[in-house]
């Protein structure tokens, strides 16, 4: 029998596939969007609608992995779904048209959506099985390694002068070298833990809470604003334009760590309880990038950004695993109801933007959402406690 692969290699898994699906698949957007648009000429409704094409996407890829008959193994369909990511990616290089585009970013969205919802369940439900769960920090610190990784090459290959089209294909090409990486570094379900243990962990009983799905709902809505227009909005201020080539970086980098350290506060704190202390710092950070549009605004605004918006996607994630039923489906909805709040909000900022001139209203409407959020979930906590 093959020996079980060691804690810190299922993480290393994770973290790659995150890093992959998610750093490079649905966040590279962002750093690529002004030179793109630019480049086309495209209008602020238009790359407000090419990100929630993107979202609808992953809507329907999280909606599609939640169907109570859908079949396969976590690990084949978290790596298929590393593949369509990176190939996805590769093909924005080839497209010419805001249609294109938009169908282009429609299938990366659903690829993003199996590989979080499917490589989660795969590395968190191994990881528990095996009693290291303080592993998981490592597995969702793949996103905000992504991003970072995505701002440096974006980064340095924009300065060496290449186009547009460039650097969606090497953010392709690096996609699918990173997919290869994961395949290597995660076996086989049966590999992993044997039969008898996987039969003896049933999976948690319960439904998931309105107002936890509400949370998560609105939390997707508050944060996508600022994550796609983040750059836009520092091209488009004078005072923090000088720090444009760091932004996107900075908001990877606090993201590395932030699970780790949004898990430490919630077993102080409570679960929920730290949820709704991140849902209001986060609110903060999007208010300030727009009322405080100066080099030292817009870090402040990128560090709170990165420091929060991965710790609360894990966060909503593991209290729908403890009170939610089978563990991949309770993923899936979450993801679900997050998917719904992400396509209303790039479409709003680039309509709202695109009639006020800027980002200001949008981003506070977004900052108002984060709040309702936060009470959201202290009510999740409320309806948790009474069942």
């Amino acid at each position: 029998m093959s020996q079980a692969p060691s804690p810190a290699r299922l993480a290393c898994a994770g973290l790659i596939s995150l890093a992959v699906g998610m750093g490079f698949g649905r966040f590279v957007y962002t750093p690529i969007l002004p030179v793109m648009a630019a480049a086309l000429h495209l209008t602020k409704a238009e790359t407000g609608w090419i990100a929630s094409a993107n979202f609808a996407g992953y809507l329907a890829g999280a909606l599609l992995a939640a169907a109570p008959g859908f079949k396969g193994s976590a690990r084949r369909w978290m790596l298929l779904a590393l593949f369509a990511s990176g190939l996805t990616t590769l093909a924005m290089a080839a497209a010419s048209t805001s249609i294109a585009f938009a169908a282009i970013r429609f299938l990366g969205g659903v690829a993003s959506a199996f590989v979080l919802v499917f490589a989660s369940t795969a590395v968190l439900e191994r990881l528990a099985r095996l009693g290291q769960p303080q592993w998981s920090a490592l597995h969702f610190a793949g996103v905000g390694l992504g991003i970072a990784a995505s701002a440096v090459l974006v980064a340095g290959l924009g300065a060496a002068g290449l186009d547009w089209r460039m650097l969606w294909a090497a953010s392709g090409a690096l996609s699918l070298l990173g997919a290869l990486a994961a395949l290597q570094l995660l076996p086989p379900d049966a590999a992993a833990v044997p039969a008898a243990s996987r039969a003896a962990a049933p999976p948690p009983a319960g439904r998931l809470p309105a107002a936890l799905l509400a949370a998560y709902g609105l939390f997707g809505f508050g944060y996508v604003i600022t994550a796609t227009f983040l750059m836009a909005i520092v091209r488009a201020s004078p005072a923090a334009r000088n720090v444009e080539p760091v932004v996107w970086l900075l908001v990877g980098l606090a993201a590395v760590p932030s699970v780790w350290l949004w898990t430490k506060v919630s077993r102080r704190i409570g679960l929920l309880p730290a949820y709704a202390l991140a849902a209001l710092l986060e609110a903060g950070g999007v208010a300030v990038s727009v009322l405080q549009p100066t080099a030292a605004g817009v870090v402040l605004a990128s560090v709170i950004l990165g420091g929060t918006f991965i710790g609360m996607t894990a966060l909503g994630l593991v209290a729908a695993r403890e009170s939610g039923g089978e563990p991949h489906r309770a993923l899936a909805a979450m993801t679900a109801v997050f998917g719904v709040g992400q396509i209303a909000g790039p479409s709003f900022a680039g309509l709202v933007s695109q009639k006020t001139g800027d980002f200001t209203l949008p981003s506070l409407v977004a900052a108002a959402a984060l709040v309702a959020a936060a009470v959201a979930s202290l009510a999740a906590r409320r309806q948790l406690a009474a069942a």
